[in-house]
């Protein structure tokens, strides 16, 4: 049995979660802290982030717009390629693989032998996404013919996307680094550094095009070098708070002990489930390059939606993962159930109403927050088009980061990457049928959802028929309840949209009185969010979809 006294004493407390194996090994098994308390801290920290990432994109679609000229699908393209790597490395292979192999190798053999693992997995990582990296930088202007077909009709913007992705292509192995990182943060029962990292790629960016922003062309090269920037500086950050948590993670050459390989066997078929979503988008994004403005209106959307995909769904499936990987290994099928229940209650309290919002109001909400300078109406209407589609789809996303962890915790990476596959095949015929068949990029946006939608049924089908998860009745009830306050607050906020002009006349004379015209938009776009927000939570507790016992038990935890 391990020896307590080998782990630092700031992580010893009753309430310390460490990832995958579940808690460091004891005499007395430490108490939970639960899916709500983990999923709080990386969600805070996660939201930080997604505000900065809108103010940052509030910022580079008024000074690069969409359709007006090649900047915009150039920098977007820049910025999604690497961003394609990062999320399967980040949110697929290492929650899937490295976690879980980290922390049963700190709860068997202790820390030292642990950070070994992490020291040699960080190793072999680091080279493969450098050699990655070269040989995409390389091949760039092939690739760009074969990921974005459409730019080759605007050889201006072709050549353009090619010089930015090179640029940006060094984001890759930085955040690589970073995501191992986290991961072995995540296993010490440390969320907030894992949360907060993102958050310095939004306020580098922001430090890098302000004073261009007047400059397409400039402002698109200034942002892409940011990336790489941001990227040392996450990398940074994340090396510093694994050694201040005392974790003995080491630079070396690189070498294949067989702990890597275990992780290298489970992290492919991890990141090929995992990444289906991406695989999807790079699908949808070569389909929209042949749109002038299309990946742009797209890369827009995509903000909207991915903001409740980042604070809910990944929250929850990193810190339900540890939860549900301990009563995994113990046998423990009550705790399975109570972990599954409270992760799915609580992601869906919290991703419906977001839903419901971004399908009743969507030109609202983009022309509130983007148009401006050089995104114009025309921009606003075709990205409100996309959000629409994309909006039923996240309840679906959410699910996947929810029902995945149920497989991994039984180290069964293979079933989820099987039905990623299924909705890839689903997306890319949907969405050149919906694109060719009259919707456009709207169409584009279904074909995702409906993916997603195909893969999040299938891992509940087959959780379902292994007895592995079923929600219980208090569950569904609650599940219920929730789905109709939010259908309440959707109603609500349709019709503030459809009588926008009747908002917004009283805001406009205000302003006016202080002599200005600026922010009417702004201004009925926040008061109708508020009002959506309050008018769930007035619904929820009507509905009992939410009680004063949750809040309190929720406080309870949190203390």
């Amino acid at each position: 049995m391990n020896d307590k006294s080998k782990i630092p004493q700031d992580q010893l407390s009753s309430e310390a979660v460490v990832a995958a194996a579940g808690e460091v090994a004891s005499d007395t098994p430490p108490a939970s802290t639960g899916v709500a308390k983990s999923s709080a801290i990386f969600g805070g920290m996660t939201l930080l982030s997604r505000l900065a990432g809108f103010a940052r994109d509030v910022v580079v679609t008024a000074a690069l717009g969409a359709s007006a000229g090649p900047a915009a699908d150039a920098y977007y393209t820049a910025l999604n390629f690497p961003n394609l790597f990062r999320r399967i490395f980040a949110e697929g292979a290492f929650a899937a693989a490295f976690v879980p192999a980290y922390s049963r190798r700190l709860k068997a053999e202790g820390p030292d032998a642990a950070d070994q693992v992490a020291t040699d997995a960080l190793a072999v990582l680091a080279t493969i996404t450098v050699a990655l990296t070269i040989v995409a930088q390389l091949a760039m202007p092939w690739l760009m013919a074969a990921i974005n077909i459409g730019f080759l009709d605007d050889p201006q913007r072709y050549k353009l996307a090619v010089m930015l992705t090179q640029i940006t292509m060094p984001y890759l192995p930085c955040m690589a680094i970073a995501a191992l990182l986290s991961g072995v943060l995540n296993a010490r029962g440390r969320f907030l550094v894992s949360g907060a990292y993102p958050i310095l790629l939004n306020v580098i960016m922001l430090a890098a095009i302000w004073p261009v922003k007047g400059d397409p062309i400039a402002t698109s090269t200034f942002a892409s070098w940011s990336v790489v920037v941001a990227g040392i500086a996450q990398a940074g950050l994340c090396w510093w708070a694994v050694r201040k948590a005392g974790a003995n993670v080491r630079i070396r050459l690189p070498r294949l002990t067989p702990a890597v390989k275990a992780i290298i066997i489970t992290a492919i078929p991890a990141a090929i489930g995992n990444s289906a979503t991406q695989i999807n988008v790079f699908i949808s994004g070569n389909l929209s390059s042949l749109v002038n403005g299309g990946r742009t209106w797209l890369a827009t959307a995509d903000r909207l939606y991915q903001l409740p995909l980042g604070l809910v769904g990944v929250a929850i499936g990193i810190a339900l993962l540890p939860r549900l990987s301990s009563a995994v290994a113990t046998a423990n099928k009550g705790e399975q159930q109570s972990s599954m229940d409270e992760a799915m209650i609580l992601s869906m309290a919290l991703t419906l109403p977001a839903a419901t919002a971004l399908m009743s109001m969507p030109l609202l909400l983009v022309e509130g927050l983007f148009l401006r300078d050089a995104f114009l109406a025309y921009d606003a209407q075709n990205t409100a088009a996309a959000l629409l589609q994309f909006g039923w789809g996240v309840p679906a996303f959410v699910l996947i980061r929810v029902l995945a962890p149920a497989f991994y915790a039984r180290s069964d990476s293979k079933t989820p990457m099987r039905y990623a596959l299924v909705s890839v095949v689903v997306n890319a015929v949907l969405a050149v049928a919906l694109f060719f068949g009259g919707m456009g990029v709207s169409g584009i946006a279904a074909a995702v959802s409906a993916a997603a939608w195909a893969n999040a049924l299938l891992l509940a089908a087959k959780l379902w028929r292994h007895d592995y998860y079923r929600p219980s009745k208090h569950a569904i009830d609650r599940l219920v309840r929730i789905l109709v306050s939010s259908i309440g607050m959707g109603v609500i906020v349709a019709g503030c949209s459809l009588f926008r002009p009747s908002i917004e006349a009283p805001i406009a004379d205000v302003l006016a009185m202080v002599g200005t015209d600026h922010g009417v938009k702004e201004l009925a776009m926040l008061l109708v969010v508020a009002l959506g927000g309050l008018s769930y939570v007035v619904l929820a507790f009507a509905t009992r979809a939410i009680t004063p016992r949750d809040i309190r038990r929720l406080l309870r935890r949190g203390a």
